[in-house]
Parts: structure tokens; C-alpha cells; sequence
């Protein structure tokens, strides 16, 4: 008889440093997405004016820095500096903006929304999933926030309870790659790998699908065994050096459970585990 593949584990150290990482593409959604963990898409939620951002991080951050600093009152500034700060990687400070807007500013649903993504970004899931419930409303949903406080819930081990969110999104916006996906690592982090790949590979089938849809799947491909069929869709399309490095990093990955397990008393630790903020 035929064995099947074993599903591949992962430490927990290790996975976890996966999902975080930016070194594998640009972002693997709007937050599990490189990669950064799971899909971020507050980002469409932004004011004309805070879209408007430079293109250098650095160069945005002086530059809604200084307008924020004119007048810390002003909504669309204060927005606009948060999202700089993010987009920089100043986490801690973003938060500290944002939640002064809100505070100014309570009924500011786009306010409320980026700074419950600033929360999440500091891993502060339950924080985050209760500012973005104050960012809409049951009879006007916003499937963007929606599918990001399934990601918080999901951070919490609340899988199930996350992925009704996901499936309310999904009723908005019908094979939404960047809901599918967090919905598929949904399934990854419980260890339901088939599951997660089915739902990976309909993200993955949308014309709208970016890096970090390729990059979920090539994991769970990988976490079933199946190594160079998770090689060749790591690839993709990609130019030559950036196949190579996303490669090398699956890779690094796939290999480390096997160190990991070698060592005495090493266990396996499943993806189930894996609900710790970044």
C-alpha cells in the first residue's frame, strides 16, 4: 500500500519567524504575511489625502511628521502620520498616534480601523478586535475590518470564532484572495492541512492574488510533504533572484523541524500552537 506524505512540522520558533517575515516577498495579505501573518488590507480604508504617502517610508514619516506636529488635532494628519510610522516599522509609536486621534476623534471610523490595526501590528489582539468593532456596524459592514479582526481572533486561538468572520467578509466580497488566504491559514494553524490548501489554491486561482498567496500556499504545500511541489509554486513567476531567495527561505524552513526533531528530547510542536502574536 501506498504511504501517504507525512505532514511536516514546525517549531514553533521557527514558523513563527515564517509568517513575520518580510524577507520572502514584500508582504505574503491586510495579516498569517515576505510574509507577514496574516493579510492587512486597512489600507483601502485610507482618506485621499493619507494615500497621497511618498513612496520612502522614512521621507513619508517627516513629512506627515511635521503636518501632525502643526496641529495633533488634525484627523487626516494624525491619519496620515500613523500609517507613515507603520509603513516604517515604528509600531509602538503608531499606536500612541493613532490612539490620541481616536481619543479626539472617537467617531472616526477610519481612524478606529487603523489604529485597531496598529494594535494588532504591537500584538495586542484583544485591544485590536475591540477598537475595530467600533469601526462599523452590523447593518453597514466593512469586509476589510472584518477580515482583519478574524486574524486577531485567530492570534487568540479563537479559530473558529475567526473564521465565521471570515466567512461574513467572503459574503461581501465573494473570492476575496486576501480573505482566503487568512481563512486558509485559518486551517493551517489548526493543522487542517488539505482544508487550507483547498482554500489557498482558490485564493491562489484569483487573477487579484499577490506574492503572499503563493508564498501561504508553497508553506502548506510544504508542511504536507510535497517539497518540490512547494518549490515550484514558491517560484512562481518571480524574477530570477527572487525565486532563488524565496526558495532558499522555504527551504531554511522545511529544514529546521527536521534539526529541531533530531535533538534529544526535541518534540514537535504543532501549528496549532502557532496563535502568539508576532
Amino acid at each position: 500500500m501506498r504511504r501517504q506524505p507525512r505532514q511536516a512540522r514546525f517549531p514553533t520558533a521557527a514558523l513563527a519567524r515564517f509568517l513575520s517575515s518580510a524577507a520572502v516577498t514584500a508582504v505574503l495579505a491586510a495579516g498569517l504575511g515576505g510574509c507577514q501573518t496574516m493579510s492587512d488590507v486597512t489600507g483601502a480604508l485610507t482618506s485621499s489625502k493619507a494615500q497621497a504617502t511618498p513612496d520612502d517610508p522614512r521621507r513619508a514619516v517627516d513629512v506627515y511628521g511635521e503636518r501632525y506636529r502643526a496641529n495633533p488635532k488634525d484627523a487626516e494628519a494624525a491619519l496620515a502620520y500613523g500609517q507613515a510610522l507603520r509603513a516604517s516599522g515604528q509600531r509602538a509609536q503608531a499606536a500612541a498616534v493613532l490612539e490620541q486621534a481616536t481619543i479626539a476623534h472617537p467617531g472616526n471610523k477610519t481612524l478606529l480601523a487603523t489604529y485597531g490595526r496598529a494594535l494588532a501590528d504591537n500584538g495586542n489582539s484583544q485591544a485590536a478586535f475591540d477598537v475595530l468593532a467600533r469601526a462599523h456596524t452590523p447593518s453597514n459592514p466593512d469586509w476589510r475590518i472584518l477580515s482583519v479582526q478574524g486574524t486577531t481572533l485567530d492570534k487568540m486561538g479563537k479559530h473558529d470564532e475567526a473564521r465565521r468572520y471570515y466567512e461574513s467578509a467572503l459574503k461581501i466580497v465573494p473570492e476575496e484572495p486576501s480573505v482566503l488566504s487568512n481563512l486558509g491559514l485559518s486551517y493551517m494553524l489548526t493543522r487542517e492541512l488539505p482544508q487550507a490548501e483547498t482554500t489557498l489554491r482558490r485564493a491562489y486561482a484569483n487573477p487579484k492574488a499577490d506574492s503572499r498567496v503563493r508564498q501561504n500556499l508553497a508553506l502548506v504545500v510544504g508542511l504536507q510533504g510535497r517539497f518540490a511541489e512547494a518549490e515550484t509554486i514558491a517560484k512562481g513567476d518571480l524574477p530570477a533572484d527572487e525565486a532563488t531567495t524565496n526558495v532558499a527561505y522555504l527551504r531554511e524552513m522545511l529544514s529546521r523541524k527536521d534539526k529541531d526533531q533530531s535533538r534529544p528530547g526535541a518534540r514537535a510542536v504543532p501549528v496549532a500552537t502557532l496563535n502568539r502574536p508576532d
